[in-house]
């Protein structure tokens, strides 16, 4: 009996044994996560050799259920990663981290209204994604771009904060019409204001559209190039928590080498200097008006979602403070960016919202000697060292004996130039599949801009006008609106071997400008600045003459521009690819005999590595031909109001006739142009795409050539006719630009752990202007050797390229120690001819670069990352002034001087020479940046951590003697001479990147 029960009971327990064995085999288990260990949702697992599949969830996590076998191998992919290959035993879950695949990340390029294979691209386009970006202590996206694209050429004057670097795209394009580029955020279109909103760590890619072909789909707004940004979004089924931080310290790279107090009495005594300019004072100007700066920079972001709803937000600060004494920015962004989608997913909706916050306080302006205005900084360099700060009671120093004498240390101290500005974007977007590959879409967006600049001049400050009129304030107000819509129509369809795709839109833009400003003076206490403006006294109002502005001005203008355009993409068994567009602009600033422009586009692209030919060929992985050519419009120079007649105050003046009413005290200021037309850029491009050895070695060449026709320039012309006034804007002549744009890319080591990348860039340019001058209306206006850029020393001339040299030659200093020319005779410096075409006068060059280049190395191993950037330009040439003025020895009883003006021996010059003109190439180590980031598998609450160390403006080998060679390149009358900036800074910072799970 015993024996029954033990059989049975044993039985009983071996099969509750059995039972759980085979209940606790759950099976196969895992769990897939991205490259920051946060969990991918929809990510695909395939049983290697089997048609078994399954799917992540929310959590990232997987299963399959057993069968009869210990171990599977299986294949996991996702969209953007590389496919992961990996074995799994029964009832051991594994975690499959995936790897992003680069070469998807950058295979879809933005271009206008739309998107493209990279591999489909026909213009000339250059696509950056965030690891491509310049990383360090940025605050305005331009700084990311360094160096990163050919033809694209940004320059930073100065380091003052809060104010961003200036971009040309292929050169200038315009004398009066603009040549900043379009920006486009997330399809909403701006000026580069809009860049400064978007915050440098949000960014997603950014892609430079920069031939005619790919920017006329912008019109007349893609003349000088495009710059397209697109912002991160949440990945759906993924939560993340994310915060980005950098901290830097700016040091003063290249002060100028000026006399100490002690060589200054030395050298003032041995030139016999009035004995009244000897103040005994040992005073370090510049060394008081500056100091280390800090800059810090702090993002958070989150996010999540699904296939039908996702968002992302992100809230930024931004805290500067320059090394300028009292000068600092502050920038807060706050955005949100989502994505809902119905209708059984046929309908998407997309709404951005953007807030940013400046606030800044800038060096004074309109201070000191005219050739320094503006410029604290140089009044530091000008500014005797035998000078002191303060009189003996206390209040600030002085000198009568000194016109326009400036008390720099004075003017950082009480002046107030503080701007304060609010911008706000918002957009949204509906996308309607309607049926098989027929689309339609609409797009608004509204951007609202207001901006306050309070500014006190005190007569604490002792700047002459302000001790005379006891204080001076003015506030002034802008505000702009733009609000944009489109609405588009679309189809894709596939027949056997060709693609078709064709989008129909219509745009509507309009923009609304405004403001005020008003000035008091003679206030009686400094207390309020420019905060009580009605403490001021009234009785010395000034009510303005023709050329200067009356204390109170107030304006409201608007434009509006309509447009129609199409475009078609086609390819032919993805070999042979074709896109060509049209769009019809009417813009309000226009003549009433010319609102409406016409540009079109078209672009071929062969891609001959998928030819029959090339199959059995193992070294050529990628090779696209490109050829394109469009017409692009201009209209960023013009004024709402430039096209008619204009009349502005002017007391005392004759009775005119304006509106067909006789008013007094008025008089002409802008002679009416019904005829004012677009300015057009006619451009032609043939590029050369290529990729070697499975891609290790790829590259790009362009080759391309762009007239502007219609050129706006404001003549000079003569009060007869139909002229009122001395200015007359309008259509005559022509520009020309010709380049070579080359990149290249090597990847010198590529293994599991470690990569080494060798990149670069060089473009190579030129401009010529074609023509400067014609009839109209019957008069004929010869224009040539007109002043532009250069200090006032270079001149457009028929034939050169914008901006030339045509400069008198330093041959000497006399005995009296005046400087000396070429043609210069007995009879001195009146001999001289002076004039613009003057045959005394030489040609030195020009204002412009003609060829910048680029060199970017990467380095990866392990967790480990480097790269670097050198980047520069040449070919040009920089007057610079404030050499030139801090060079005169007959300067010495009034100012400062460079220790190289004491062996140059120059007393004294009635000319602008070439002495002063330097050559403007520069090699500069641009970026160093060093990373690593920690393995954090098993950390509860992070998922990513990396840590970053960065130096930005590292050194530079130039012969420019000056403060930096980067000098203002903007393209107008100021480009190419240096007169004084805020000074350069060397940056060192720190950065570190969190993702919490």
């Amino acid at each position: 009996m015993n024996k029954v029960y033990l059989f049975k009971y044993g039985l009983t327990v071996l099969l509750l044994v059995c039972a759980i064995t085979v209940f606790a085999q759950t099976g196969f288990t895992g769990k897939v996560v991205d490259e920051n260990n946060q969990p991918l949702a929809g990510a695909t697992i395939h049983v290697k050799g089997t048609q078994q599949a399954a799917s992540t969830g929310a959590d990232g996590k997987f299963s399959f259920p057993t069968n009869n076998q210990s171990a599977l191998t299986i294949d996991v992919s996702f969209i953007g990663y590389d496919v992961t290959e990996k074995v799994v035993s029964v009832n051991e879950p594994v975690t499959v981290q995936l790897s992003p695949n680069q070469k998807s990340l950058s295979e879809v390029v933005v271009i206008g209204y739309g998107t493209v294979r990279k591999t489909d691209l026909t213009g000339a386009v250059t696509n950056l994604t965030a690891k491509d970006l310049d990383p360090g202590a940025v605050t305005n996206p331009l700084q990311q771009l360094v160096g990163k694209a050919p033809g694209v050429a940004i320059s930073q004057v100065g380091s003052e904060p809060g104010v961003a670097p200036t971009v040309r795209i292929r050169g200038i394009t315009s004398l009066v019409g603009g040549n900043d580029p379009l920006v486009v955020v997330d399809g909403i279109q701006g000026n580069m204001d809009l860049l400064n909103q978007v915050p440098p760590s949000e960014i997603a890619s950014v892609d430079i559209l920069k031939d005619a072909s790919a920017t006329a789909i912008y019109g007349s707004r893609g003349a000088p190039g495009v710059i397209i940004v697109t912002t991160k979004r949440s990945t759906a089924g993924k939560s993340t928590i994310e915060y980005t931080e950098n901290t830097s310290l700016d040091v003063i790279s290249r002060p100028l080498k000026e006399l100490t107090a002690d060589q200054w009495n030395q050298e003032a005594a041995a030139l016999g200097t009035d004995p009244s300019a000897f103040r005994g004072s040992n005073t370090d100007w510049f060394d008081l008006l500056t100091q280390n700066g800090y800059t810090q920079n702090h993002t958070l972001a989150f996010g999540a979602g699904t296939n039908e709803f996702n968002y992302r937000a992100s809230i930024t600060a931004i805290d500067q403070d320059g090394v300028v004494i009292n000068t600092n920015y502050k920038k807060y962004i706050a955005r949100v960016v989502a994505t809902q989608k119905a209708f059984d997913d046929k309908l998407t909706l997309t709404m951005n919202l953007n807030n940013a916050i400046n606030d800044a306080n800038y060096e004074p302006n309109g201070i000191g000697n005219a050739d320094y205005s503006s410029d604290l900084i140089s009044q530091a360099y000008i500014t005797k060292p035998v000078d002191p700060v303060y009189n003996t009671d206390g209040s600030y120093y002085t000198d009568p004996q000194v016109f326009g004498f400036t008390n720099p240390y004075a003017v950082s101290q009480t002046v107030q130039n503080a701007v304060n500005s609010n911008y706000l974007f918002g957009s949204l977007k509906a996308d309607l599949d309607i049926y098989k590959g027929l689309s339609a879409g609409w797009f608004g967006s509204w951007r609202k801009n207001d901006g306050n600049n309070g500014y006190y001049l005190p007569a604490a400050s002792q700047v002459q006008t302000a001790v005379q009129d006891n204080g001076i304030a003015t506030v002034s107000n802008n505000f702009t609106d733009e609000k944009l819509m489109d609405i588009d129509l679309s189809y894709k369809h596939d027949w056997g071997k060709s693609h078709f795709d064709a989008l129909a839109l219509y745009e509507w833009q309009a923009q609304t400008y405004n403001g005020n400003s008003t000035t008091m003076r003679d206030f009686p206490t400094d207390f309020t600045t420019y905060n009580a403006l009605q403490l001021g006294n009234i009785a010395d109002y000034f009510p303005g003459t023709t050329g200067e502005a009356p204390d109170i001005t107030s304006y409201k203008n608007q434009r509006r521009l309509v447009s129609f355009l199409g475009r078609v993409n086609y390819s032919y068994d993805d070999k042979y690819l074709l896109t060509a567009s049209y769009r019809r602009d009417g813009s309000t600033v226009f003549g009433v005999n010319n609102k409406w422009g016409n540009f079109p586009s078209a672009a071929l692209a062969w891609r001959i590595d998928k030819e029959d030919f090339m199959k059995d060929q193992t070294i050529v992985s990628d090779l696209k031909l490109r050829v394109g050519y469009g017409i692009t419009g201009n209209q960023q120079g013009i004024s709402p109001n430039n096209s008619i007649e204009l009349v502005g105050l002017n007391q005392g003046s004759p009775v005119v006739n304006f509106g067909g009413n006789q008013i007094g005290n008025y008089t002409p200021t802008q002679n009416s142009n019904p005829n004012l037309k677009w300015e057009t850029i006619k451009q032609a491009n043939a590029g050369l795409d290529f990729g070697l050895f499975n891609d290790r070695l790829t590259g790009t060449v362009d080759v391309y050539t762009a007239n502007t026709d219609n050129l706006l320039y404001n003549y000079q012309v003569n009060i007869i006719g139909p002229f009122d006034f001395t200015n007359y804007l309008a259509n005559v002549g022509s520009l020309q630009r010709q380049g070579i744009e080359l990149s290249l890319s090597y990847m010198v080591i590529k293994t599991e752990k470690m990569t080494l990348t060798l990149a670069g860039n060089a473009s190579f340019m030129r401009n010529k202007v074609l023509s400067l001058g014609g009839d109209v209306d019957g008069v004929n206006i010869p224009t040539n050797y007109v002043s532009y850029g250069g200090g006032g020393n270079a001149y457009l001339i028929i034939g050169k390229p914008i901006g030339t040299y045509e400069i008198l030659k330093h041959t000497g200093v006399a005995a009296d120690g005046s400087e000396t020319v070429f043609g210069e005779t007995a009879a001195g410096a009146a001999s001289v001819d002076v004039t613009p075409q003057s045959k005394d006068r030489f040609d030195e060059g020009q204002i412009d670069p003609t060829y910048t280049y680029a060199f970017t190395p990467s380095f990866t191993y392990g967790n480990f990352d480097a790269s670097m950037v050198w980047q520069g330009s040449g070919g040009n040439k920089i007057y610079d002034g404030l050499e030139e003025n801090l060079s005169l020895l007959e300067n010495i009883g009034k100012s400062n001087l460079l220790q190289s003006a004491i062996p140059l021996g120059i007393h004294s010059t009635s000319f602008a020479s070439d002495e002063w003109l330097q050559s403007g190439n520069y090699l500069r180590f641009s970026n160093l940046a060093f990373g690593y980031k920690f393995n954090l598998t098993g950390n509860k609450f992070i998922s990513a951590l990396r840590v970053s160390l960065i130096g930005q403006n590292l050194a530079i080998i130039t012969k420019y003697k000056g403060l930096d060679p980067e000098v203002d390149q903007s393209g107008d009358n100021s480009s190419g001479g240096d007169y004084g900036t805020y000074p350069r800074t060397r940056t060192f910072s720190a950065g570190l990147d969190v993702i919490l799970k």
